[in-house]
């Protein structure tokens, strides 16, 4: 990827809001916090939420008429780009057709056995967001092994299942406690939370409590903290352990699955290590842009599942020929080119972020896995949540409104991963690189101010 544009982007200094401000107010009065998933509110870095309008390739375009480039890619799923012209055609038939039977169809098993030559897993089972997913693997393996405790990882989002929003508690291997109003304790008291690439820990806490774990689930490489990569081995590590104890080791790739890789981290850690996870949990990417997720993992573990075994699952809209038509087009596309093209672009963005950052004089580290990557305003390495939450949120919010000013959209949040696509060219790069010179200086005087 050429860092040379074909036409110089030229940084936008004032934007118009004033649609998206009134839209906002509307959305506010019929919708808790106006937004319909929350980071959408701009709550961590205050500001008019853009209300977009529109997308095409690598750009939104907000209901104000303002223009940006892309970084994060509906948080993941537009691999190729936003509105891209076959996987549209592919949808317009399929809409053409119906939109839901409430039966089997073609696209469903055609994507599954896309999915099924791409990745370990034997079987696969369509849902409707990457929530059900987790939640549905998470039964299947207490259901599979006769087993009720769960361990996860602090910082390593699942979804909003509620056995999954918890905090550590108060000792290493104490049972969590309630992360968020509205889960009850009965809800997390069988849920055990560790550091992330803690190896000692999960020793630890299955010395203790070794019978009683069904699962061990973490994402595959977290990218709800930023984009903290496993330590070299340490799924592996997870995969061996649950073994040697009769558990099941769940790995949460709803992010990184078919976006880290063609393979999604598994492609970059078990395929060259030799080991696979016992269930895997799939979204975003597999989806097109539609809602639509998905969990499979061994044919054994996979046939205690309704209505084979009697683990007990189901979902009306599951497996729909439109969602499944976008998703299947979309891998079907997502060629080797396609993933080369964007990390090359990815590495063109992260290196100059560096250097802007670094002359302006601003603490930061770049972390990345696959083609995913984010910027921690803080000394790395990070590799828990703990590193993690030592980021400078005011130094990430000038940042982040500079950046939008000059015409990037970037995760309004300083904990999540940034995204392109194969419709990246050079002028979107070029783009970006122009706006982080300015945007990395704002960043150093509000680190100053603080």
């Amino acid at each position: 990827m050429s860092s040379t544009p074909q036409t110089p982007a030229q940084p936008v200094t004032t934007l118009a809001t004033q649609a998206s401000a009134d839209l906002f107010e509307r959305a506010r009065t019929v919708t808790p916090g106006g937004v319909n998933s929350p980071v959408r509110a701009f709550n961590a870095v205050g500001g008019t939420p853009r209300f977009i309008r529109s997308a095409k390739g690598a750009w939104l375009t907000d209901v104000d008429g303002n223009d940006y480039v892309d970084l994060i890619c509906s948080w993941g799923p537009m691999l190729l780009g936003h509105a891209h012209p076959e996987v549209q055609a592919a949808v317009a038939d399929a809409v053409a057709r119906g939109t839901s039977y409430g039966t089997p169809t073609v696209p469903e098993v055609e994507l599954a056995e896309e999915m099924v030559a791409r990745t370990p897993v034997e079987k696969i089972r369509f849902v409707s967001s990457g929530t059900e997913a987790t939640m549905s693997a998470i039964r299947l393996a207490r259901g599979f092994t006769g087993r009720d405790v769960v361990v996860k990882f602090a910082g390593c989002y699942h979804g909003h299942v509620d056995a999954l929003l918890a905090s550590a508690g108060s000792g290493l291997a104490t049972f969590a406690v309630p992360g968020t109003p509205g889960v009850p304790a009965s809800s997390t008291e069988l849920t055990l939370v560790l550091p992330y690439n803690d190896r000692q820990a999960v020793l630890d806490v299955f010395a203790e409590h070794g019978s009683r774990i069904a699962c061990v689930i973490t994402e595959a490489a977290a990218g709800n903290m930023g984009v903290v990569p496993p330590e070299p081995g340490f799924n592996q590590f997870l995969a061996q352990t649950c073994r040697e104890n009769g558990a099941l080791f769940v790995s949460d790739e709803v992010m990184t699955g078919f976006r880290a890789s063609k393979e999604g981290q598994w492609g970059l850690d078990g395929k060259v290590e030799g080991w696979v996870p016992d269930l895997v949990t799939f979204g975003k990417v597999m989806g097109g842009g539609f809602p639509a997720a998905a969990f499979g993992g061994r044919a054994d573990v996979m046939a205690s599942l309704s209505p084979e075994g009697p683990v007990y699952q189901a979902g009306t809209l599951s497996g729909n020929p439109v969602a499944t038509t976008a998703g299947l087009t979309t891998l079907r596309l997502a060629t080797d080119e396609v993933y080369a093209h964007i990390g090359s672009a990815a590495d063109v963005i992260k290196t100059a972020a560096s250097e802007a950052l670094t002359a302006a004089g601003v603490t930061h580290t770049v972390q990345s896995t696959g083609t995913m990557f984010s910027v921690f305003f803080c000394e790395g390495p990070v590799k828990d949540f703990a590193d993690a939450s030592r980021t400078d949120s005011a130094a990430y919010k000038a940042f982040f409104h500079s950046m939008l000013d000059s015409g990037v959209y970037l995760p309004p949040s300083a904990y999540e991963a940034w995204f392109l696509s194969s419709a990246h060219d050079d002028r979107a790069v070029q783009h970006v690189l122009d706006a982080l010179p300015a945007a990395a200086r704002a960043a150093a005087a509000a680190g100053q101010d603080a």
